[in-house]
């Protein structure tokens, strides 16, 4: 590629680096058009090589980062409006922030991807433990691509997407050799075939026979507004279809479909009794108790057919906004307006590894949205887990945006755990995922339905399982480095 006359004018480099952000954003679900992610990158790559100065420099990442995630976040919009605009803004900071910073270092076809992966890096954590939906891995999460997250999980596929769009850049641009262009990409290739061939896991050759229930309705229904019993009356009756002919080991319901004060002396407890009897299958369902007058637990607890409750894990990664107010910021909402009593109460963090105890093994799980953050379902997998679930509820959201990442990053999280992975959704998706990740059995949004699958256990970490993501921050940053300031040069841009 080279630098066109499109790009010679200012606002026209703003347009396009607009146009790149939304060309990245179209590659995420639901649109799904994955081959956007690194063209996208490309275009914005080359961009950047005509900026003018610092201040420029800085606003086309900006616009950049803005367009992809104003877009792929955009169902924030139903939620909080001035939420999703403040967290547009401030992750477009960051992407505005490491084109600045890689600008300043020599070879820039490795800086900028090192730099923009180190961006989504702390947008992975920060603020209020991090928001990493929307990212470059979830887009690639249906392609052979993705396979190298099993080594170095989101952060390793993020760089992964940046570099090829560096070096599409750097092999078109005439103006320097394609030698180290081929070098870089035929390493790259390497590491990806890699990823698919070493692999430590393998099956148990002992299998679960696993309901996924999934009791549809309405979306875009917050709890404030919404009967504490209708979620729970749906999933009996899809419950209820079931048969002690279907030989069930496990029965699994989704998050919070469970509202009471205190689960073990409910009405709900006896009514998940009397069906785990039925069935003879030990019950997994998302219950949510009163811990007192201002707070509330948010967990997944294992019923006995004899009516024991025999294991429970509480949610760790809570919704900032969405299930706790950070501290120190709810007074100061209510001061300028912000609608803070849609969220009355805050949720207790639990403390435990990601893992529930079954009669026949040790299984991983990550509640809704602990299921974008690797870690957590790492950290199901390190205590033992064979299998990964993860039981939802979206049914605040509208649309599928949320939804179809969700089920797009657990493609993500099955590979990187080598787990079979169960997505259990109130209003959808419900979805098998093996731990290639390839979805098996999907059920659509607001459908009523259960699914039936005999999930196999494996045992063994992968090599990411092992690393976490340390490792690979370091070595990002090392990298970058290695890239050595810049020399002031009419060239010092060209990738």
């Amino acid at each position: 590629m080279t630098s066109s006359k499109l790009f010679e004018n200012k606002l026209n480099r703003l347009i396009f680096a607009l146009v790149a952000g939304l060309t990245v954003g179209f590659s995420l679900p639901p649109w799904g058009w994955w081959p956007l992610s690194i063209f996208g990158c490309a275009l914005f790559f080359q961009i950047t090589k005509v900026a003018r100065n610092a201040n420029e420099q800085f606003l086309i990442g900006f616009v950049f980062g803005f367009a992809w995630l104003a877009l792929g976040m955009s169902w924030m919009w139903f939620l909080t409006a001035p939420g999703y605009f403040v967290v547009a803004f401030l992750f477009a900071g960051f992407h505005g922030t490491a084109e600045l910073i890689s600008s300043r270092f020599n070879s820039p076809m490795f800086a900028r991807p090192i730099a923009h992966t180190l961006a989504e890096v702390l947008r992975f954590s920060f603020p209020f433990g991090g928001v990493p939906l929307a990212t470059l891995p979830i887009a690639i999460a249906p392609t052979r691509l993705a396979d190298i997250s099993s080594i170095g999980g989101p952060i390793l596929a993020t760089w992964f997407v940046l570099q090829s769009a560096a070096l599409m850049v750097g092999y078109f641009n005439r103006r320097q050799s394609r030698k180290p262009v081929a070098i870089i990409l035929l390493l790259l290739v390497i590491l990806q075939i890699f990823g698919q061939i070493v692999n430590p896991v393998h099956s148990t050759k002992e299998t679960l026979r696993i309901a996924i229930v999934q009791g549809g309705g309405p979306q875009g229904v917050l709890a404030i507004n919404a009967s504490a019993r209708d979620a729970f009356d749906r999933h009996l009756k899809v419950t209820k279809t079931l048969q002690s002919q279907d030989n069930l080991d496990v029965v699994l319901w989704p998050e919070n479909v469970i509202d009471v004060e205190d689960f073990a002396s409910s009405l709900e407890y006896f009514e998940i009794t009397n069906e785990s009897k039925r069935l003879n299958a030990q019950f997994v369902v998302g219950v949510t108790e009163d811990a007192d007058t201002n707070r509330f637990t948010n967990a997944q607890i294992v019923v006995q057919p004899n009516g024991d409750i025999t294991s429970r894990y509480d949610k760790v990664r809570r919704v900032p906004f969405g299930e706790y107010v950070p501290p120190g910021l709810r007074s100061f909402l209510e001061s300028i307006g912000a609608p803070v009593n849609q969220i009355p109460s805050d949720a207790v963090a639990g403390q435990e590894p990601a893992m529930l105890t079954l009669k026949q093994t040790d299984v991983a799980v990550v509640i809704s949205w602990e299921a974008f953050f690797a870690g957590r379902a790492n950290s199901g997998v390190e205590s033992g887990g064979s299998i990964l679930l993860n039981p939802t509820n979206g049914s605040s959201y509208t649309g599928t945006i949320l939804q179809s990442q969700q089920l797009a990053t657990n493609s993500l999280r099955a590979r990187e755990t080598g787990r079979w992975t169960l997505q259990a959704a109130t209003t959808g998706f419900s979805a098998v995922i093996t731990p290639q990740g390839k979805i098996t059995q999907r059920v659509g949004v607001g459908e009523a339905k259960v699914i039936v699958a005999d999930i196999p256990l494996t045992t063994g970490r992968t090599i990411y399982s092992h690393l976490g993501d340390g490792v690979i921050i370091i070595l990002l940053m090392t990298s970058l480095i290695f890239c050595r300031p810049v020399r002031r040069t009419k060239n010092q841009n060209d990738l």
